[in-house]
């Protein structure tokens, strides 16, 4: 129940003051994240809030100019939730953004999603 109740607050702190982050990079996502984290729920809410800081931090951190970059094309459906932070299924193909190789994108349930090649880890959910 501590846990729960520690991870809920800590997701709930980063996403009220999303404003602080517009500024902020993944490496201060994640620190803020787990003082945040800690704070709450110690060790635990330290780990669950770095993680959560650093995936806001990273969604942030994309010019948009990558995500006007990404084309709506035919959507592949999976029945995994698609979340930021968590990698998509393998059988779903990654395409590069044009212009922006270092970044892949995925037409995804209907939503476009920006992930990064190498974990497969959506960044950013467009729509």
């Amino acid at each position: 129940m501590k846990t729960r109740l520690a991870v809920s607050l800590v997701a709930a702190s980063l996403m009220t003051s999303g404003a602080a982050f517009a500024q902020s990079t993944t490496v201060d996502g994640a620190n803020t994240g787990a003082h945040v984290g800690a704070q709450v729920g110690g060790p635990v809410g330290e780990v669950v809030g770095g993680t959560v800081g650093a995936a806001v931090g990273l969604g942030l951190e994309i010019p948009n100019a990558v995500i006007g970059a990404v084309p709506r094309e035919r959507s592949v459906v999976v029945h995994e939730r698609v979340v930021v932070g968590e990698p998509l299924p393998e059988a779903v193909e990654l395409r590069p953004v044009p212009s922006h190789t270092e970044y892949r994108y995925a037409v995804v349930n209907d939503r476009r999603v920006i992930v990064e090649p190498r974990t497969r880890r959506v960044i950013k959910i467009i729509d």
